[in-house]
């Protein structure tokens, strides 16, 4: 591994353990021509991926261009890291499982924006505003309409199969408090 302070390619391994959802394998390195510390992590890689642009270009899939982009999504929301660290693990995982050498700009787009709705509402309309090249507030509106749809639907009870849903019980009438004289 090459030493990112001095560029010398024998650095040793000082520690190792696996990360908090032992989806990578972390190590501290020391460079003993310059002695940097760094760290890095080693995952499974089941695949090379290649992602289609919507120019047509193909570039080799980048894990860490996808996880700025969901922290910057994130940036300054309550979300922990761990949470992100699964959601980009999550979405790495099944692109490589899908069996495709190759996948498309909008497919990884898409899983992205179905992690942030699940994790947070801000971060998903940060991100479907630049994924979706937003030019007017009515863009806005229109994804918050869809969001608020979509929360309002969640909400509502579950009718078992074969039952009717209950409808909704109108609020009791208010009595009017007149004085006896």
């Amino acid at each position: 591994m090459r030493c990112p302070y001095c560029g010398g390619l024998d650095t040793q391994v000082k520690d190792s353990r696996p990360s908090d959802d032992s989806s990578a394998i972390r190590r501290r390195r020391i460079c003993p021509d310059c002695g940097g510390r760094f760290t890095t992590f080693e995952r499974v890689q089941l695949r090379e991926l290649i992602v289609v642009k919507r120019s047509g270009r193909k570039v080799p899939f980048d894990r860490d261009k996808l996880q700025r982009s969901v922290e910057t999504a994130l940036r300054k929301r309550p979300v922990e890291a761990e949470r992100i660290e699964r959601l980009v693990s999550g979405i790495t995982r099944r692109l490589e499982s899908s069996g495709e050498a190759e996948v498309t700009s909008e497919a990884i787009g898409e899983a992205v924006m179905e992690g942030l709705k699940g994790l947070d509402d801000v971060a998903y309309v940060r991100f479907a505003s630049v994924y979706k090249n937003f030019r007017e507030a009515r863009d806005f509106e229109e994804l918050l309409g869809h969001l608020a749809a979509g929360a309002a639907q969640a909400a509502l009870p579950a009718a078992t199969p074969g039952e009717e849903p209950a409808a909704e019980e109108p609020p009791p009438a208010r009595r009017s408090r007149t004085r006896a004289p």
